[in-house]
C-alpha cells in the first residue's frame, strides 16, 4: 500500500451493469481471447518452425505476436472474471501490478514497431548490407533495449501512482487500472502529475507515431528503384506495418494527449487497443503476407499429416 493511503482495494464498475449485456460481452471477449492466443501463437510457431522465415523481419513479427499474447493476458482474464461477478474489486497492490504490466508490454510493443520500421528501411533502402546490419546479435540487442526502455517507462507510471494519497472514494469507472482513472481518485491535486503523464505517454506516442509515418513514407518513396515484383512485395509488407501502427497509436494518442480527465468513451477506446488490436495484428500480417501463408500451410499441414499417420498406425 502506498504512502498515506487508506484505500486497500478499488471497485471496478466495468463496461456495463446490465446482466444480459455482461453475459453477451463475456462470450464475445472469451472468443476474442481464444482467437488472440491461437492466432498469435500460430504465427510464433510458424516462424520458429519454418526455415524459410529465418530473417530479422519475421523474428520481430514473431516477437510482436508473443508480446500481443502477453499484453492481451494483462487485461482480458480479469475482465472475463469480472463480467461474471456482481462486485468487481481489485486490491491496491494488484492494481499497481496490472498498471505496471500493461505499460510494460505496451512499451515493448512501441519499441518493436520502431525497430520493425528500421528493419524495413534497411531491407529496402540498403538491401546489399541488410544481413550485415541486421545480424542476429543486433536483433537480440534491440529486443533487450525494448525491454529496458519499457521497464523504465512502466516503473515511472507505478511510482507516480504509488506516492499518491488515496483516502476514498475507491470506485473506478473503468474495467482496468490505468493512469487517468487512478489520478482522478487521488486525495490531492494531480494537475502537474497529469502534465508529466501527457509528456511521457502522450508526447512519446505522438512523436513516435509521426516518425514512423515519416520513415515509412521515405521507404515507400524509395521503391521506384526496385523491380515491379520488389515494389509489390515491399508495398504489401509496409502497408501491413502501417495499418498496425495506426491501430495501436491512434487510440493511445486519444487517451493520453490531453489533461487529466475521464470520458465514458475511454473504456471503449481502451477495449479497442487492449482487446481488438492484439487479435487484428496476426490477421493483418498473415492475410497480407503470402510467404507466411505458404509457410503456415506447409508447416501445419505436415504436423497434422504426421499426427494422422501416427494415430492410424496405433490402430493398425
Amino acid at each position: 500500500m502506498g504512502w498515506n493511503n487508506s484505500v486497500s482495494e478499488f471497485i471496478l464498475l466495468g463496461l456495463t451493469q446490465d446482466p444480459a449485456g455482461k453475459k453477451a460481452l463475456f462470450v464475445v471477449f472469451l472468443l476474442i481471447y481464444i482467437g488472440t492466443m491461437v492466432g498469435n501463437l500460430l504465427v510464433v510457431g510458424t516462424v520458429i518452425g519454418s526455415p524459410s522465415l529465418d530473417s530479422p523481419m519475421y523474428f520481430f513479427l514473431a516477437y510482436l505476436s508473443l508480446i500481443d499474447t502477453m499484453y492481451s493476458t494483462t487485461i482480458l482474464p480479469k475482465l472475463l472474471i469480472d463480467l461474471l461477478c456482481d462486485k468487481k474489486t481489485i486490491s491496491f497492490t494488484a492494481c499497481l501490478i496490472q498498471l505496471f504490466v500493461e505499460h510494460l508490454f505496451g512499451g515493448v510493443e512501441i519499441f518493436l514497431l520502431v525497430f520493425m520500421a528500421y528493419d524495413r528501411y534497411v531491407a529496402i533502402c540498403k538491401p546489399l548490407h541488410y544481413l550485415t546490419i541486421m545480424n542476429k546479435w543486433v536483433c537480440i540487442n534491440l529486443v533487450v533495449v525494448s525491454w529496458a526502455g519499457a521497464f523504465a517507462h512502466a516503473l515511472l507510471q507505478v511510482l507516480s501512482v504509488y506516492k499518491l494519497p488515496f483516502c476514498g472514494p475507491n470506485v473506478i469507472d473503468h474495467f482496468a487500472c490505468d493512469m487517468y482513472p487512478l489520478l482522478g481518485l487521488a486525495c490531492t491535486d494531480t494537475y502537474f502529475l497529469g502534465l508529466t503523464v501527457v509528456g511521457n505517454n502522450g508526447a512519446i506516442s505522438v512523436v513516435v507515431f509521426i516518425l514512423l509515418l515519416i520513415s515509412y513514407g521515405i521507404i515507400l518513396n524509395s521503391l521506384n528503384i526496385h523491380s515491379l515484383e520488389g515494389r509489390r512485395k515491399a508495398l504489401f509488407t509496409c502497408s501491413s506495418h502501417i495499418m498496425v501502427v495506426v491501430l495501436f497509436f491512434v487510440p493511445c494518442i486519444f487517451m493520453y494527449v490531453r489533461p487529466v480527465s475521464n470520458f465514458p468513451i475511454d473504456k471503449f477506446i481502451t477495449v479497442f487497443y487492449t482487446v481488438f488490436t492484439p487479435i487484428l495484428n496476426p490477421l493483418i500480417y498473415t492475410l497480407r503476407n503470402l510467404e507466411i501463408k505458404k509457410s503456415m500451410e506447409k508447416l501445419w499441414g505436415q504436423v497434422f499429416t504426421s499426427d494422422r499417420v501416427r494415430i492410424s498406425s496405433c490402430y493398425s
